[in-house]
């Protein structure tokens, strides 16, 4: 998988301050990463902001201890089948943190801002005034009663932030930190696992990484994807259920997805779990040394760029190997800003990328043919004992003051026409039922 020639920046969504012709002239000089901080810089000084073949082998950590959330009572409709809750990025750190009962200090060293205050303003000026501070159970909003109505078996996210109070933020150029006191946010929800293998978990040094371990693993949230060494990043976090089940969560964070080289985990040093210098043989040990009957295995990949429908043949490769020979049940990928295609292959579920979930983007426009502020709740639910899946239903959602709202029928029937148009050359199908919920066909 090779990596991204320009990387992202977050924040810096391209707002439309004049004409979007000149925007565009703007764009087409300065290059995407340039244009992108120049317009947010712009959004952000309306506010009184300041401008500012296969990987090589790596070695096999077999036995390593792995994260474990103890079984609760499942939901479930069916007590032979297993019902996921999948979705994408879950930022709650920066403008969502500051409306939180316990905020970090707002200070950051962004290029165009200086204050994640500013990220907050820029959200009331969009949809209007966020009472401060907000319940912990605010942000999730509608996703709560769908969570109730669902009853999914596991609940797992990607955590795109670094819970610490640390003050040492890396050498980049966006940075996403939550209190510590705020992790309510997250069990407010009941989440049982976090991934944590992508380019936001050590924004805060390593430092900043192990307090957010031992913040998640202390709140009774198992973690996949990082670790104080290299032997706990590449463990899977383990839910037990209560049918005596359980769910393996293995995660990858690619380069391609703007993971620096150097924050990958040593034997010596804690870090992430990187996907180059990994061999499709080493995570199939991995998923032996654990699996026991009955397990359902899910892959969680941090990967690839924010914007656009195209998927790259290194992640459809990564993702048909992973499930035809390392065990692997349901690739769920993210990174992307928006919901992209899904496949189903051998008979098992791929989620190139499930788009942004909770974010602090509002006010801040630009790239609005994608849509990023309608989001998707993933329920997969599959046969075990077939390693099939059975059915696959999505929740539109859309957010607005930092919270989550069941999405109009039009733009839901928008996220269903886009499904469905970029899952034809995957040999998948989206149909909208009556109650605004999309409903996956294949084969």
């Amino acid at each position: 998988m090779s990596r991204s020639p320009e990387r992202r920046c977050e924040s810096a969504r391209a707002v439309r301050v004049r004409s979007a012709s000149r925007m565009a002239r703007c764009g087409a000089r300065l290059g995407r990463r340039a244009f992108l901080k120049l317009s947010a810089a712009a959004a952000l000084r309306a506010l009184g902001g300041t401008a500012c073949g296969r990987p090589d082998p790596g070695p096999n950590p077999a036995g390593a201890s792995a994260s474990v959330t103890p079984a609760r009572e499942s939901g479930g409709r069916d007590s032979g089948l297993v019902t996921l809750f999948l979705c994408g990025d879950v930022m709650t750190g920066r403008g969502l943190d500051q409306v939180l009962p316990h905020p970090s200090d707002p200070r950051i060293y962004e290029p165009q801002a200086r204050s994640a205050l500013q990220y907050v303003a820029l959200a009331e000026r969009a949809n209007g005034p966020i009472g401060k501070p907000v319940a912990f159970s605010y942000p999730w909003g509608d996703a709560l009663a769908e969570l109730e109505r669902i009853g999914p078996d596991a609940r797992i996210i990607n955590l795109e932030t670094s819970v610490t109070r640390s003050d040492e933020p890396a050498d980049k150029g966006i940075h996403y930190r939550m209190d510590p006191r705020n992790v309510p946010v997250l069990t407010a929800a009941k989440i049982d696992c976090c991934v944590l293998a992508n380019n936001h978990v050590l924004d805060w040094e390593r430092p900043g990484l192990v307090e957010t371990l031992a913040t998640l693993q202390e709140a009774g949230l198992a973690t996949a994807g990082a670790g104080r060494d290299r032997a706990e990043a590449d463990a899977p976090a383990i839910v037990e259920l209560a049918s005596g089940r359980r769910v393996l969560v293995f995660a990858f964070g690619s380069h391609s997805s703007g993971i620096p080289g150097h924050w990958a985990a040593s034997n010596e040093a804690p870090g992430v779990s990187i996907l180059e210098g990994t061999t499709v043989a080493a995570i199939a040990a991995r998923v032996r040394d654990v699996r026991q009957p009955g397990d359902v295995v899910v892959a969680s990949m941090h990967w690839g760029e924010n914007w656009g429908y195209g998927i790259p043949r290194a992640q459809r490769t990564w993702a048909h190997v992973l499930l035809e020979e390392a065990g692997v049940d349901v690739i769920h990928g993210h990174s992307s800003h928006h919901p992209k295609g899904i496949e189903v292959h051998a008979g098992k579920p791929i989620l190139y990328g499930c788009g942004d979930f909770l974010n602090d983007y509002e006010g801040i426009g630009g790239f609005e043919e994608y849509r990023g502020d309608l989001a998707l709740m993933y329920f997969v639910t599959l046969d075990p004992s077939a390693g099939r899946l059975v059915r696959l239903e999505m929740q539109p959602l859309q957010v607005q003051r930092f919270r989550l709202h069941r999405a109009s029928q039009d733009d839901a029937r928008w996220l269903g026409d886009t499904l469905d148009r970029e899952g034809a050359a995957l040999g998948t199908r989206v149909d909208l039922e009556a109650d605004g919920r999309l409903v996956l066909g294949w084969g």
